[in-house]
C-alpha cells in the first residue's frame, strides 16, 4: 500500500471539563462561635486545546481517539480553599490543520505555526463559594454556586498540506517522478494510474542555500469534483499551495490547451478561489520531443509561464526551479 499511515481526516467526540462546585461552609473554631461563611470557589474545568507541532506530519496519532474528555474542576472547600483547576487536554496537530464543529460545519480554528494554541472547547467556570454571597443583610448564606456546564460536540480535524508549490495533473503525468528528482522525497512510482494515493512533500534545495517545499498531489481526473476517481478528497491540499505547477506529459492524447482547461475547471468547481493562485506549466517527458515538435506545441500552450522538462534526462529542471522561485518571490 502507498503510505497507509497518511491520515488527513479524523472525527472525535469532545467534552471539556465541568466546573467544580463552590463550597457552602462556615468557619467553626474554638472561641469563634460565629465565624461566618468561608466556603471556597470551585476550580475551572479543563479546556480542550489544539496545538500546532512541526514534528507531526499526519493525523495518524489521533486516528483511534474517538472520545476526548478534559478533567473536571475540583470542588471548593472550607477556609476559602479553592478547588484545583481541571487538567487541560491538549491535541497536537500538524501545521495546516483545520478544526471544525461537526454539528454546524463551522470552522473553529486553523493551525499554521509551531506552538500555536487554540481553545476549541472551554471548561465550565468554577462555582463561587458561599463567602461571596455574604452581605450586611445576609450574614450567613447557606448556598454556593454550582460549577459551570462543560461544552461537548463532535469535532472534525482536517489536514491541508502546507507547501510552497503544488504539482497538479492527471494520473501518470510525471508528478511523482519529478518530485523524486528535484527533492529527496521517495514517492511510489509506477506506470499505472493512481499510483500516488496520498500527498507527498519534498524539500527542494535551490541556489545560495535557499529552499522551498513542493507537494505532489494525487492525480485528478475529469469530473473529480463530482466524486469520480479519488474525488475531491485531496483537492483541499492544493488550497495552501502558493504556486500551482500544472504538469502535462508530452505524450498526452489530448490537446495541451484542452488538458490544461480541464484541470483548471476541476479546481474551479471545487473552489473558485484556487484560480487566484499563481500558475505555471511544465511539459513533462520532453525527452520524447525534438525541437520541431516543441516549437509546434509551444504555439498551442495557454498564456502562462511554461517550460519543457524531462525528469529522466534532467532537461530544464533548473529552469523550472528558477521559475518556481521567481514566482514565489515576485
Amino acid at each position: 500500500m502507498d503510505k497507509p499511515n497518511f491520515i488527513d481526516h479524523v472525527r472525535m467526540y469532545c467534552r471539556s471539563g465541568h466546573g467544580g462546585a463552590g463550597s457552602s461552609h462556615f468557619r467553626r473554631e474554638k472561641y469563634v462561635p460565629k465565624g461566618g461563611p468561608d466556603g471556597g470557589d470551585g476550580g475551572r474545568g479543563g479546556h480542550i486545546i489544539v496545538r500546532g507541532s512541526r514534528h507531526k506530519w499526519t493525523l495518524l496519532h489521533l486516528r483511534y481517539h474517538k472520545h476526548i474528555h478534559a478533567e473536571r474542576g475540583k470542588d471548593g472547600a472550607g477556609q476559602r480553599a479553592s478547588g484545583a483547576r481541571g487538567k487541560n487536554y491538549i491535541l497536537e496537530v500538524p501545521l495546516g490543520s483545520v478544526v471544525k464543529n461537526d454539528l454546524t460545519g463551522q470552522v473553529i480554528c486553523e493551525v499554521t505555526s509551531h506552538g500555536e494554541e487554540h481553545i476549541i472547547l472551554r471548561g465550565g467556570q468554577g462555582g463561587l463559594g458561599n463567602s461571596h454571597f455574604k452581605s450586611s443583610t445576609r450574614q450567613s448564606p447557606e448556598y454556593a454556586q454550582a460549577g459551570g456546564e462543560a461544552e461537548e460536540f463532535p469535532v472534525v480535524i482536517e489536514l491541508k498540506v502546507l507547501a510552497d508549490a503544488g504539482l497538479v495533473g492527471f494520473p501518470n503525468s510525471g508528478k511523482s517522478t519529478l518530485l523524486s528528482v528535484i527533492s529527496a522525497a521517495k514517492p511510489k512510482i509506477a506506470d499505472y494510474p493512481f499510483t500516488t494515493l496520498t500527498p507527498n512533500l519534498g524539500m527542494v534545495f535551490y541556489r545560495d542555500e535557499q529552499s522551498f517545499v513542493v507537494a505532489d498531489i494525487p492525480g485528478i481526473i475529469e469530473k473529480a469534483y463530482e466524486g469520480k476517481g479519488l474525488g475531491t478528497r485531496f483537492l483541499r491540499h492544493i488550497e495552501r499551495n502558493a504556486v500551482l505547477v500544472f504538469t502535462i506529459p508530452a505524450d498526452t492524447q489530448r490537446d495541451f490547451g484542452e488538458e490544461y482547461r480541464i484541470l483548471l475547471n476541476e479546481l474551479k468547481q471545487y473552489n473558485p478561489q484556487l484560480l487566484d493562485k499563481d500558475r505555471l506549466l511544465a511539459i513533462t517527458k520532453s525527452d520524447l520531443l525534438d525541437r520541431e515538435l516543441m516549437d509546434e506545441i509551444r504555439q498551442n500552450l495557454p498564456d502562462i509561464s511554461s517550460v519543457f522538462i524531462s525528469s529522466v534526462t534532467h532537461q530544464n529542471l533548473m529552469e523550472l526551479k528558477d521559475l518556481i522561485w521567481q514566482t514565489l518571490n515576485k
